[in-house]
């Protein structure tokens, strides 16, 4: 029973890293181990499940069959987990939590460390990625997105608001011309995403303004802030990443002035483990408090 559950991992996580060496890191294990066990579950099931390549595993038809199946086997034992170890005071076990690099940057590492001083037993993961996360995939186990997905098999609560302003140190203000209107920016050096990088569209922030030229440019959030913070040049900054920088002020706020939303996208099973609805509740309302508290410093 041991070694069928653990040929079922395996197979989950090849699948889902689209190799060996991917599934093996993900386990702690040998990528020949990780292999050898494959090879196994297939020769029980009497099929291919992967198409081997020098690009990797990719899932055949009979695969894919086997994923759909492998998965709700993955979701009953957690079910089954957490219904004979009962609900505990604590949060306990290991949870990664996917976040565009803002978020991941500025609000989440407070938010989870204040999780995790009032749950000792458990492990936070943080995926700073300037992408979307892929939830069917499992590179996290749940996600924070600037929009709402409308594809996949996924539940979506909508977090909070937040607000981004024009920003540039004050070092920069004081030795360029001054910023009197948005036709001013013309003349002066613009921090933004690299354009043919930006993964939604919520984040194209400078086409609005005529800005066509970047002298400056990151898919990192954290890139950009840092170029601004040093006198680099102006952008879009969010306001709960200001208090983060002295010296950084806000400009043109009358007249520029967005706001967004952050999302919690999780997988549709996973409504049925408490432990994952106790953590989301926890994160929510972690991530609104630290928001309200950082945009009052901003």
């Amino acid at each position: 029973m041991r070694d069928s559950w653990d040929d079922l991992r395996i197979f989950l996580a090849v699948a889902r890293g689209e190799s060996l060496s991917a599934a093996a890191k993900a386990l702690r294990m040998d990528p020949g181990t990780a292999g050898r066990r494959v090879a196994r579950l297939e020769a029980a099931m009497g099929a291919a499940l992967f198409a081997k390549s020098p690009q990797g595993y990719a899932l055949t038809e009979a695969g894919a069959r086997f994923l759909r199946h492998a998965e709700e086997a993955e979701q009953a034992f957690s079910l089954a987990r957490e219904a004979v170890q009962g609900r505990s005071e604590g949060l306990s076990g290991q949870i990664r939590i996917g976040a565009p690099d803002g978020c991941a940057n500025f609000l989440l590492p407070q938010v989870c460390a204040r999780i995790v001083d009032a749950n000792p037993d458990l492990e936070v993961q943080i995926v700073a990625l300037p992408r979307v996360v892929n939830l069917s995939r499992r590179e996290a186990d749940m996600a924070i997105a600037v929009s709402a997905p409308t594809a996949g098999r996924l539940v979506v609560q909508k977090m909070t608001d937040y607000r981004l302003h024009l920003a540039a140190s004050d070092a920069y203000l004081a030795k360029n011309a001054p910023i009197r209107g948005v036709a001013d920016l013309r003349h002066h050096r613009m921090v933004g995403y690299i354009p043919d990088m930006i993964f939604d569209k919520e984040l194209d922030y400078l086409s609005d303004l005529g800005v066509q030229h970047l002298p400056l440019a990151s898919n990192s959030v954290s890139v950009q802030f840092h170029w601004i913070r040093q006198g680099a040049g102006l952008g879009i900054v969010h306001d709960f990443a200001l208090p983060a920088a002295t010296g950084m002020s806000r400009v043109l706020a009358d007249q520029v002035s967005l706001t967004r939303s952050f999302y919690l996208v999780r997988h549709a099973d996973d409504r049925r483990l408490e432990r994952m609805n106790r953590f989301a509740a926890a994160l929510v309302e972690g991530v609104r408090q630290e928001l309200q508290r950082l945009e009052g410093l901003a």
